[in-house]
């Protein structure tokens, strides 16, 4: 799949390599080398993601992308960053980035990630603020979710969980990847943190008598059925 994607780097040597990989890709690549070059580029052109430094000249990656949530734009955005910190990602995801790699990282890589984020945008069915995956339905603004139109309580740590999984839809979510998105690890720690969760909204999912929504794909991970 060739993507427009908006580059947006200040290391040369890095815009250069991954910039040509990318192109070698079939993507068209274009370069933003600050952070307000980048916001009045995706304000001139039309772009299927951004790959965005954090350590950013003029505006840094994280005002880029509070400004681009604030301003409602959907933009799909993955983090390429050196911040490598628990406590780093997890503040770029709350920022709104869609993924958060640390670097080094290859070209594939950076693919793989953005065909994984836009594969689940695409089998994710969008209503308002609002995410679908069968009949269940999150809404992240307000923090809510419904299983067949009925309530379902959750934790902020559940609701994480269930939203993933929902966000992605169809597609395999890893036990790894829960870790990072959820728990800001880069790591698989000896813990059954995910499976203890995962079991917890399973439980909440199915309390009016529903089947379980989530496939277990056993030592992988789990997928919720769009």
């Amino acid at each position: 799949m060739s993507l427009h994607l908006l580059l947006v780097e200040d290391d040369a040597a890095l815009v250069a390599m991954l910039g040509q990989e990318l192109r070698d890709m079939g993507h068209e690549v274009t370069v933003a080398t600050d952070g307000r070059a980048a916001l009045d580029a995706v304000v001139r052109d039309r772009f299927d993601a951004m790959i965005l430094d954090i350590m950013l000249p003029q505006v840094d990656g994280l005002s880029v992308l509070q400004r681009l949530r604030q301003d409602a734009i959907g933009l799909p955005v993955l983090v390429l960053s050196a911040l490598g910190r628990p406590v780093e990602k997890i503040e770029g995801l709350d920022a709104g980035a869609d993924d958060y790699v640390v670097k080094p990282v290859t070209a594939a890589e950076i693919n793989a990630r953005l065909n994984a984020i836009l594969r689940g945008r695409r089998q994710t069915v969008q209503e308002g603020d609002s995410l679908r995956a069968g009949d269940i339905v999150v809404s992240p603004a307000r923090f809510r979710a419904w299983r067949a139109g009925k309530a379902v309580e959750l934790s902020k740590i559940e609701f994480a969980l269930l939203t993933e999984l929902v966000r992605n839809a169809d597609s395999i979510v890893t036990r790894a990847m829960l870790l990072e998105k959820v728990w800001g690890y880069d790591f698989e720690p000896a813990t059954n943190l995910v499976e203890v969760h995962i079991r917890r909204v399973r439980s909440k999912l199915m309390a009016d008598g529903g089947e379980d929504p989530i496939v277990t794909i056993r030592g992988v991970g789990y997928r919720l059925p769009a």
